[in-house]
């Protein structure tokens, strides 16, 4: 298999967590698993409100986050673990993610109710 890739955080530019969560679907995916700290099941996400996301739409959605810095993925056996990587951007880009995340709750978009006060718990 190959391997997953995960920038440094000396890599991880602005606008590419600003294209990442740029889509709603994906900044609630980032939502949940910022709230949660890890998410051991990928399809424990595919359910955004009253829509499903396909699985192949949901894996791009994990690699655009992944790419852009902003989780880091771990195979165990045949699952895919999704860790938020927050305190590293957060400390990178002081109060960039806290700004997208309390936009997107403030407008009532997908999955508001899980970033109402961005942070990971």
């Amino acid at each position: 298999m190959r391997p997953l890739f995960h920038p440094a955080i000396e890599d991880v530019r602005p606008e590419a967590i600003l294209h990442a969560l740029a889509d709603p679907n994906r900044a609630a995916i980032f939502a949940r698993i910022m709230r949660a700290g890890c998410v051991e099941a990928c399809s424990a996400l595919s359910a955004l409100g009253d829509r499903v996301i396909p699985k192949s739409s949901l894996s791009n959605h994990f690699k655009v986050l992944r790419e852009a810095g902003l989780i880091r993925s771990e195979r165990h056996g045949v699952e895919v673990r999704n860790h938020s990587r927050w305190a590293e951007v957060e400390a990178r880009f002081p109060g960039l993610l806290v700004g997208i995340i309390n936009a997107y709750a403030s407008q009532g978009g997908p999955d508001s109710r899980e970033a109402e006060t961005a942070g990971p718990r």
